[in-house]
């Protein structure tokens, strides 16, 4: 018997990296997905790997009417919504805080916080109607501590942290669980680009993550969906507006690492990447 049997779980940025990984735990412990991403070919190729149990939808987080096609989605195909995960993102903004333009700040912070918000509304309506479900959102270690991130990207991840215990707050007479996820480095294409400057260097972003790592070992996509299987679960059915930091104990050791580092000028990253970390 699995743990998410009978569940119905929507994953933004579900394609690839921890969105991948937890859609794959999810099935495994009986839930049914519906994928929500906008890497197209990715999406489909891992619904045809999992089987009946996943859906492939296009969604851009940013935009409300595809968010709530995909809670819609949720409910047409399989009659229900028992988990909304919050996990699509990029890096977004990078620079000074004195030349980072506000385009660039709007643009993260849509991807980041505003994608959130969305997923919470629409989820959280759905879920009230029915009286029950888990809401999860994917914070960051630079959502924790300052200095972890960028400028636009640490204060999108606080922003997830604050948006999560407030919603847990109204949402929880609902019999509605609000939790996030604050991953450290963990060793997904976005890090690896960042870290080693190649998103396919899978390989060598392990070795880099474990020689960084306080544990000896790095953090894999696979960890942090394990983290998502507990929240998604009856097994954490007491446990609301709580964030729960996945990164080896590197902020309680004091060395984590900070693959964004900050230099001059600025760079959007694309938002095919859909893995924060």
């Amino acid at each position: 018997m699995g743990r998410l049997d009978g569940k119905v779980a929507v994953v933004t940025g579900g394609a690839s990296g921890i969105g991948e990984a937890t859609v794959r735990r999810f099935v495994e412990e009986g839930a049914r997905c519906v994928v929500a991403d906008i890497q197209d070919d990715a999406g489909a190729a891992l619904v045809a790997d999992v089987g009946d149990a996943a859906v492939f939808l296009h969604t851009d987080v940013t935009e409300e009417d595809d968010v709530r096609a995909a809670v819609g989605l949720a409910l047409e195909r399989f009659g229900r919504i028992d988990c909304m995960y919050n996990n699509a993102g990029i890096v977004g903004a990078v620079g000074s805080i004195t030349q980072i333009s506000f385009e660039a700040w709007s643009r993260t912070i849509a991807i980041l916080l505003s994608s959130v918000f969305l997923g919470i509304k629409h989820a959280g309506a759905a879920m009230v109607a029915q009286g029950s479900g888990s809401i999860i959102s994917t914070s960051s270690t630079a959502g924790v501590l300052g200095g972890l991130g960028p400028h636009v990207y640490t204060a999108a991840k606080h922003g997830v942290i604050g948006l999560t215990k407030s919603a847990a707050n109204e949402l929880g007479p609902h019999g509605i669980r609000v939790n996030a996820i604050s991953p450290g480095g963990t060793a997904t294409p976005m890090i690896a680009g960042l870290v080693l400057g190649d998103h396919t260097d899978t390989a060598g972003v392990v070795d880099r993550l474990t020689s960084l790592s306080f544990l000896g070992y790095p953090t894999l996509p696979v960890d942090v969906a394990n983290a998502a299987v507990y929240l998604a679960s009856d097994e954490s059915r007491c446990v609301t507006g709580h964030t729960l930091v996945v990164d080896e104990g590197s902020t309680t050791a004091g060395t984590t690492l900070n693959p964004f580092h900050v230099g001059a000028g600025e760079v959007v990253a694309e938002a095919g990447r859909r893995d924060p970390g």
